[in-house]
């Protein structure tokens, strides 16, 4: 199946560097990349042109004025830039593991979008791996749990590698956790349900609100956790001046039964 890994960024290219090193040390390389970005200024644009010309995959670069925090827009830009059938969406502050793309397309189930977890950095760790480009991505069990002893991640239990069995169906209506720091779902379903809703601006819940969706049109959750982990890279909170009216509108919606979000998809002339 063709593959698209959307990755959504916003002004922080050596968090992107590390996060598109570690796609491009994926075990399974058939897929292509799209880089989902909120309006970055040109340094993001120059190491995505560098990447692209070494990059052992298609490498787009979708672009949208910076106007606030609007990350359904972009990702809905994004998605609306492939004709992939299957889409994972990561972040990009996080740096997958190297199984990621391989475990993604190997537990991918029609009906089923997926779900799976990160392990958190600390700020000390986090710096070290920018500043001195640790490849994360390639570390050992050992240098995980030597992180850990010193505190410098928060778990290790995601990084566990469980097969996949019917325990991944264990809670096919959950929506809650899941991000698309990590989430992985059909194009066809994301067209089904029009996208993210762009009228979440500002941090937060927009995530939420298209998984509800999903599951309202029928889509089941199927986890990925202990499988296809992600490494977050810390940084600061950001602003969450949007969530009471973005956690009003997510709360509507649980109370309903919509599927399609209002403003999405269909405005790059997908039905």
């Amino acid at each position: 199946m063709k593959t698209a890994v959307v990755v959504t960024t916003y002004n922080r290219p050596d968090a992107l560097k590390a996060v598109l090193e570690g796609l491009g040390c994926q075990r399974d390389r058939d897929f292509e990349v799209v880089i989902a970005d909120d309006g970055s200024s040109g340094a993001t644009r120059d190491l995505v042109g560098r990447f692209q010309s070494n990059a052992p995959f298609a490498v787009k670069h979708v672009w949208h004025e910076d106007q606030g925090f609007r990350a359904a827009a972009i990702r809905n830009r994004a998605v609306a830039s492939t004709d992939a059938d299957y889409v994972i969406f990561i972040d990009g502050d996080c740096v997958p593991s190297r199984s990621f793309v391989q475990i993604h397309k190997r537990l991918a189930e029609p009906g089923y979008f997926l779900g799976a977890n990160r392990v958190l950095l600390s700020p000390s760790l986090t710096h070290r791996v920018l500043a001195q480009q640790r490849p994360v991505h390639l570390w050992s069990w050992n240098s995980w749990v030597s992180a850990w002893m010193r505190r410098d991640v928060n778990r290790l239990l995601p990084l566990l590698a469980l097969p996949d069995g019917a325990f991944r169906k264990w809670s096919p209506g959950r929506w809650e956790g899941i991000k698309t720091c990590n989430l992985s779902v059909w194009r066809n379903d994301l067209v089904r349900v029009n996208g993210l809703d762009e009228r979440y601006q500002g941090w937060g819940l927009e995530d939420s609100d298209l998984v509800i969706r999903l599951l309202h049109a029928g889509v089941k959750h199927k986890s990925a956790r202990f499988a296809a982990p992600v490494f977050h890279l810390w940084h600061k909170e950001q602003d969450r001046g949007g969530l009471p009216e973005n956690r009003r509108r997510l709360d509507a919606l649980l109370q309903s039964d919509l599927v399609r979000a209002e403003v999405g998809l269909d405005r790059y002339g997908l039905a």
